[in-house]
């Protein structure tokens, strides 16, 4: 008996759509492509532009076959012709399809130019795909830039790419640029249904949901999930999450509360239990990021209807009520830092962790955001409605025990220096004129007893003692990180320290996780755009401050026009904060 074993073959390349009206969620660039097809007006280079998995590259094979079709119907390739079938198994070498992420050097251009010059042998139209166009070196895009502005009457160029910045503007104005937008989680889902039936596999309403919105509108990566996922005839919601390794929504709900009430211990118990069960750390980042998300947009528009489906509107609702606006963009700095740390190579337990407990209190971390959700609470704590940042463990009751007794010896310290000041009034105010000299023979002992009793000219002086290391530490933190930057640049690439250096022409300013870099000079705007130098100024920054930052250039009358009020505002946060 003769066994013959079959290669399997991924879900999400079996099912690749194969003609234009396959494709799902783009019919704005489908028709389009489709009907210039049909008219015969096939631009010499397109640039299809989006996020992974939103059919980029799909779309330029199927174009491929299009204008090469011997019998197109609507536009569409007919797949069965020997030019469609050819190019679809690769037989016809006229169609080349190239990867830009290992073919980015300017000699491979050149040999693609060369290459070009020549007619097709098998097929109306050569078709180069260049997948990953943004990884061209500088070298590779300006020898292609010459055949893009003059190509032969026989060339198509499709280029794909998901980052349009790194593509020099001198490509993009030759091309016919496509976006491609996330596809929504209805149309994932409405995919998923039907591959599933097709393959025999059972597929729960909710865990379609669940896979649509975990691929974040990457439609390949929703047909790879649900092929993890499908070992069994029956994929349900409880299969989903624990093959992937995602969380329940009682469990994050459950960490979100915790985090509302400051409940330390019983965050802290929630993440062990969710460590031991194996789940993974960046999905659990990356949820309560979703959670503090929903509710930022829900204190801001109730009814705009922008909410990720994460979570209902009545939960998201009763758990927005314990947070301000101020505490939840504390909230999502700290997950974002620590979901970069996670990125980073960092240990998943120890940086998750440690964002959990900055979470519960605002009192571990002095950024900007930090300072603003303490005042946030200062305010809640005036009108009577703060939530104390202590965990409501049974142990706890000590410690406000404590401070209550500290509270009233405090005040009972505090009547006896205020007896003198009426002791002193009455005599004033009850001094009768038939008596002038026994009053003043009693004012003149209370004049001596007065500095014995309270000594004055102390008290001042220990308070300004106190008050000049609050003073001194507030301008070690107001103070500009800018010159530390700076000296690390300068020990590393002194070429690149030089420009950034001059005082006269630039000035820094860092400010919500934003490094923003005064200068009217051009030259060094360009240098701080460049690639390596961002790198390095990123890299010397992350060293400094202990956080990643964005860089951005702006010139110098912006930083001129930012109001007085605003920096007095900026300082009085430092002021108060360490005043508490």
């Amino acid at each position: 008996m003769e066994f013959v074993r079959t290669l399997y073959k991924a879900l999400y390349r079996k099912y690749r759509p194969r003609t234009f009206i396959d494709v799902a969620g783009q019919e704005h660039i489908t028709e389009t492509l489709r009907k210039q097809v049909m008219l015969g007006r096939l631009s010499h280079a397109y640039l299809f532009v989006g996020t992974r998995g939103t059919g980029k590259t799909t779309c330029a094979k199927i174009l491929s076959r299009a204008v090469n079709c011997r019998n197109p119907v609507d536009g569409n390739p007919c797949n069965e012709c020997d030019a469609c079938t050819g190019i679809e198994s690769g037989a016809i070498l006229d169609v080349l399809e190239i990867d830009a992420a290992s073919n980015n050097g300017v000699d491979n251009v050149r040999a693609l130019r060369e290459e070009a010059n020549y007619v097709p042998v098998s097929v109306a139209k050569r078709v180069y795909i260049i997948d990953e166009v943004h990884m061209l070196s500088s070298q590779a895009f300006n020898a292609l830039l010459k055949t893009l502005e003059e190509p032969p009457e026989h060339i198509i160029f499709i280029l794909a790419t998901t980052e349009l910045h790194k593509v020099p503007a001198t490509i993009l104005s030759r091309c016919q640029r496509f976006s491609f937008k996330r596809i929504s989680s209805q149309t994932i889902a409405d995919c998923l249904n039907g591959i599933a039936a097709k393959e025999g596999v059972t597929l729960a309403p909710d865990a379609a949901q669940m896979l649509a919105s975990i691929a974040d509108g990457s439609m390949r990566d929703a047909i790879s999930l649900l092929d993890q996922c499908a070992s069994d005839t029956e994929v349900d919601l409880r299969r989903v999450q624990d093959t992937i390794g995602i969380f329940m929504s009682q469990e994050i709900q459950g960490l979100a509360t915790a985090v509302a009430h400051r409940d330390t211990v019983a965050a802290l118990a929630i993440f062990d239990s969710l460590y031991r069960d194996g789940r993974d750390m960046a999905s659990l980042i990356n949820d309560m990021a979703s959670i503090m998300r929903d509710m930022l947009v829900y204190k801001l528009s109730p009814e705009s209807g922008l909410l990720s489906g994460m979570f209902g509107s009545p939960v998201i609702s009763g758990l927005s009520q314990d947070f301000t606006p101020e505490r939840i963009f504390y909230c999502l700095d700290a997950l974002r830092e620590a979901a970069s740390g996670i990125v980073r190579g960092g240990s998943a337990r120890l940086t998750s962790e440690m964002c959990v407990i900055r979470l519960c209190s605002e009192q571990m971390a002095e950024d900007p955001t930090a300072i603003l959700a303490r005042l946030a609470a200062l305010e809640e704590k005036d009108s009577g409605d703060y939530i104390p940042a202590v965990s409501r463990h049974p142990s706890a009751a000590n410690a406000e025990g404590q401070d209550t007794h500290a509270a009233q010896l405090t005040q009972v310290q505090a009547e006896p220096e205020q007896a003198p000041e009426h002791a002193q009034a009455e005599p004033v105010q009850t001094t009768e004129p038939a008596q002038p000299e026994q009053t003043t023979q009693t004012a003149q002992p209370e004049q001596t007893a007065q500095p014995e009793q309270a000594p004055e000219p102390a008290q001042p002086e220990q308070s300004a003692q106190q008050e000049d290391l609050p003073v001194t530490d507030a301008s070690e933190r107001v103070r500009d990180p800018w010159g530390e930057i700076l000296e690390l640049i300068e020990y590393t690439d002194a070429s690149i320290h030089a420009p950034l250096a001059n005082s006269n022409t630039v000035t820094a300013e860092i400010r919500d996780g934003i490094l923003t870099i005064y200068t009217d000079d051009v030259f060094t705007a360009g240098r701080v755009k460049d690639e390596t130098t961002s790198a390095m100024i990123k890299d010397a920054a992350y060293r400094v401050l202990g956080h990643e930052v964005a860089i951005r250039t702006a010139p110098r009358q912006a930083e001129q026009e930012k109001s007085a009020e605003e920096k007095r505002e900026q300082l009085m946060a430092f002021i108060i904060d360490k005043s508490l």
